[in-house]
């Protein structure tokens, strides 16, 4: 079942944070555009093969020491079937590492077509891709989730559906007053009337929620009521979610949440901190001091998992 593998991932790195792999054109080191880039094809092709280059070097240098990434579809979508092509050898790579994936392809549909979606990513792997979980969208109502939670049960799959999201702008929809609750309080529910359709062994579903980790008291809020819900928590770092902020996300038992850095990770190359390291040992490195950012917050509260 996903949401154990994933607390035992967790437990055996000593470590809640995530990497998301969204490879930006602009975070994209030159070595790696210079040693890839290949003019005699076309763009979208020689894109492809640098963004898997680029993704990989990210997953050999990391994967001993995080529970996961969360490739985000729409940087390799953006090159058409090459840039797919990219994502599923991206997927099938950090899988051979030992690391756990969740796609994050926000999907979210009515009927079959959420079944086709639901299938490719999270069906049989002789059929489909076949990662870990993904997040969806559900907007569309209860019946554009089911789909995927039939998948979720039936192969051990995970979601996290989408409730609080870190942008600025998200109040515009999620905060509205609907029969006297906020949006999103309402989608919680939606989440805490699935989550017994794929209990784990340690008390957590598999059925999960992205909580932003930039709205600190509604993501508090929302731990107090989804006790067994486990957040994916976007936001940390470029998007300003501070570890300060988050500590909060978790349960007393230390779980309950896990934390994304994507800019953070794949561009610490770029940043005052790290300037004079290599792209490699950036990314290493911002993502070990994330940990123990991290971790020293659960520590001051007594929220220890291990």
């Amino acid at each position: 079942m996903f949401i154990d593998k994933l607390i035992d991932r967790i437990i055996s790195t000593k470590n809640h944070c995530i990497v998301g792999i969204d490879p930006h054109e602009e975070i994209i080191p030159k070595r790696i555009m210079d040693d890839y880039c290949d003019l005699s094809v076309a763009k979208s092709e020689s894109m492809g093969n640098i963004i898997f280059h680029m993704s990989k070097e990210i997953i050999d240098n990391i994967y001993d020491i995080v529970p996961c990434i969360k490739p985000q579809i729409a940087f390799f979508e953006k090159y058409g079937s090459h840039g797919i092509k990219a994502f599923e050898n991206v997927c099938y790579y950090a899988k051979e590492k030992g690391l756990i994936v969740i796609a994050d392809v926000k999907r979210g549909d009515i009927g079959s077509t959420a079944k086709a979606y639901s299938d490719y990513y999270l069906g049989n792997k002789d059929t489909s891709i076949s990662v870990d979980a993904i997040t969806v969208n559900p907007y569309l109502g209860k019946d554009s989730i089911e789909p995927f939670v039939i998948n979720c049960v039936d192969n051990g799959k995970g979601l996290f559906i989408l409730v609080k999201t870190s942008n600025k702008s998200s109040s515009d929809i999620q905060d509205r007053i609907c029969d006297g609750k906020r949006i999103y309080e309402i989608v919680s529910d939606l989440i805490i009337g699935l989550e017994e359709k794929s209990m784990g062994k340690n008390g957590y579903s598999s059925i999960g929620a992205v909580v932003g980790g930039t709205h600190k008291e509604e993501g508090e809020h929302m731990r107090k009521i989804m006790g067994r819900t486990y957040f994916l928590v976007p936001g940390f770092g470029a998007q300003g979610a501070k570890a300060s902020d988050l500590a909060g996300f978790f349960n007393d038992d230390g779980l309950g949440a896990i934390i994304n850095s994507s800019r953070g990770i794949l561009g610490a190359y770029k940043s005052e901190k790290y300037k004079n390291q290599s792209f490699a040992d950036a990314a290493r490195n911002a993502a070990i001091d994330m940990r123990d950012e991290i971790n020293k917050e659960l520590y001051k509260t007594g929220k220890i998992a291990w």
